[in-house]
């Protein structure tokens, strides 16, 4: 009988291990099992009730920040748990980080240089803040897979060059540093798109042509790029 119950219900390779399947479920169910299955069930129901009590309570706090939440599921690839991770830590005062650039460096998402010989290469990012890297390198994944947005444009730009885990660390920085303009200008984000790069190549070409232009004409031009195209 247990052969038969047994081979019939199996899928796939285990159908082979039928007799050892059997000798694994051979056994006897006492008291004293049944107390520690017990055991373990009352706390598996107790975490899942301190759980639900936490995530009550975030929701809570939360609530008096939705307006920073909305703001950030509009980047690709943050969903809301992982918004709340960005928010719970770099916290709602955006003033106390002076530039895009203090909090990337605080976060550790802002790599360093090396400089020798006289030449300057790329360097370690510092350790950071670890919660707050982990939800960006969720995101950085998960932007990277999104269809035609400015972050997989640029992901995929760099990977190709640089290898993958570097492009997610510039994913990383992108993120924040969209963070904090979207923050202190209260604005969402504005996606470039997937032919950010494609397009931007033929205006370099465009833009050099008419500087030049103009300094035949003896003037002097100084070119600023809007905040959103500084990533």
């Amino acid at each position: 009988r247990w052969r038969t119950q047994t081979s019939t219900r199996t899928k796939g390779s285990m159908r082979r291990k039928t007799d050892t399947l059997i000798e694994a479920l051979t056994g006897h169910f006492i008291d004293h099992h049944a107390f520690l299955v017990r055991v373990m069930l009352d706390r598996i129901d107790a975490c899942t009730a301190m759980e639900k009590r936490l995530d009550e309570r975030i929701d809570e706090q939360i609530a008096l920040l939705r307006r920073r939440i909305d703001l950030l599921v509009t980047i690709p690839g943050v969903n809301t748990r992982t918004a709340e991770v960005i928010l719970a830590e770099i916290g709602d005062d955006i003033a106390r980080f002076p530039t895009a650039a203090d909090l990337a460096s605080w976060a550790g998402v802002c790599p360093g240089n090396n400089e020798s010989g006289g030449r300057t290469g790329p360097g370690r990012t510092r350790h950071g803040d670890p919660w707050l890297k982990a939800a960006l390198g969720q995101a950085a994944v998960s932007a990277s897979r999104t269809k035609d947005t400015y972050l997989a444009a640029r992901y995929r730009r760099i990977a190709s060059r640089r290898g993958k885990k570097r492009a997610l660390v510039a994913l990383q920085h992108s993120i924040l540093i969209s963070v904090w303009h979207m923050f202190t200008h209260d604005a969402e984000y504005a996606d470039l798109g997937g032919r950010y790069f494609i397009e931007r190549t033929g205006r370099a070409r465009q833009t050099r042509r008419l500087v030049s232009q103009l300094n035949q004409l003896g003037y002097h031009v100084t070119l600023q790029k809007p905040y959103l195209n500084r990533m």
